[in-house]
């Protein structure tokens, strides 16, 4: 073989072998990533999220469309970080997207979050207040003077327990102890006594809420009273709602709460074909995705992309309701 010869297939070795990582590279600078921020792990946004990511990322989109959905505080934390740019999505409480929206706190330093958009509501999540049989918690005012998890700071459910607090008048020093636990420590603190009660708003049914009334002897506690009125009465992003019946050991009737939608927001700057691809991803497998939660099971188009936004639809999203003659 001669020199001439060898330089040539030399060339064509070296011009394979970066063929390959120079269109690995290429592919990979077509694909879109996207994250959405979920909730804890023993709720439902965490497995809303997941649900979302796994059609996402299975559409048949170009270019390809990759979707990951970590654990987090939950609602204040992924408008946060939605504003920052840090997530594309996050699942929030409706009475949060409002208060964002607003200016109101706990959004109330940086003033309103004016790109926040709504993309679809899912179920509704409720106050719930799970108290050990020998705590002697049997109603709401019960709670002053005794050890309750409030939450974890930058979570809806903090915030939402947060308004209920300042309807009874009460501060973190009512409590005996004013606890900050996630979601995925509540039920083993309230089984090993270190707890009298936990709360958490959260759809049902729970994982956590579960677990909590399973492994040890405890009830639901009703939030309802002349202050919850007043809360309700002034505060229009909650509604009175009920724990249904038969979910949970020892739950015979329904409990009374108050609650508020989970919705799936973006912000303005999320681009339409993005928002597009993803809610027909879902829509277009909601059968499916129905039966992924129990919690989702009675959801419906025609309230998914009309109840509990208080925020304007991402245009993204408007567009393919309007293709659906749904809008």
């Amino acid at each position: 073989m001669n020199h001439q010869i060898r330089i040539g297939l030399l060339g064509i070795t070296l011009a394979g072998a970066l063929a390959g990582p120079l269109a690995s590279t290429s592919v990979l600078a077509q694909e879109r990533f996207v994250t959405i921020g979920t909730g804890g792990q023993t709720g439902v946004y965490y497995t809303a999220g997941q649900s979302v990511c796994r059609f996402l990322n299975r559409a048949e989109s170009t270019p390809a469309i990759k979707c990951n959905a970590p654990s987090t505080a939950g609602s204040v934390t992924n408008i946060v970080s939605m504003q920052n740019g840090e997530y594309d999505f996050g699942f929030i409480q409706s009475d949060h997207q409002h208060k964002a929206l607003k200016g109101l706190a706990p959004f109330d330093k940086d003033g309103a979050v004016d790109e926040l958009r709504a993309v679809f509501s899912l179920q509704t999540e409720i106050l719930t207040v799970v108290a050990r049989n020998d705590s002697g918690i049997s109603d709401l005012d019960d709670l002053k003077g005794k050890r309750v998890n409030i939450g974890v700071p930058g979570s809806g459910s903090r915030d939402t327990f947060e308004e209920v607090m300042k309807a009874k008048g009460w501060s973190n020093a009512d409590f005996a102890l004013a606890a900050e636990l996630k979601p995925a420590e509540m039920a083993s603190a309230l089984g090993d006594n270190n707890l009298d009660a936990i709360t958490y708003v959260v759809g049902h049914p729970s994982g956590a809420i579960q677990e909590a009334l399973t492994n040890v002897k405890a009830r639901i506690v009703p939030v309802t009273g002349p202050e919850i009125d007043r809360l309700l009465a002034g505060a229009n992003y909650y509604t009175a709602a009920e724990i249904p019946a038969g979910l949970y050991p020892g739950v015979a009737s329904a409990i009374p709460s108050i609650g508020g939608k989970a919705v799936l927001a973006t912000t303005s700057k999320t681009d339409p074909e993005v928002v597009y691809q993803l809610v027909k991803a879902v829509f277009d497998n909601l059968d499916r995705f129905k039966r992924l939660h129990p919690a989702f099971a009675d959801l419906k188009a025609e309230d998914m992309i009309r109840v509990g936004l208080t925020a304007p639809l991402h245009e993204g999203a408007e567009r393919f309701y309007k293709e659906k003659g749904w809008l």
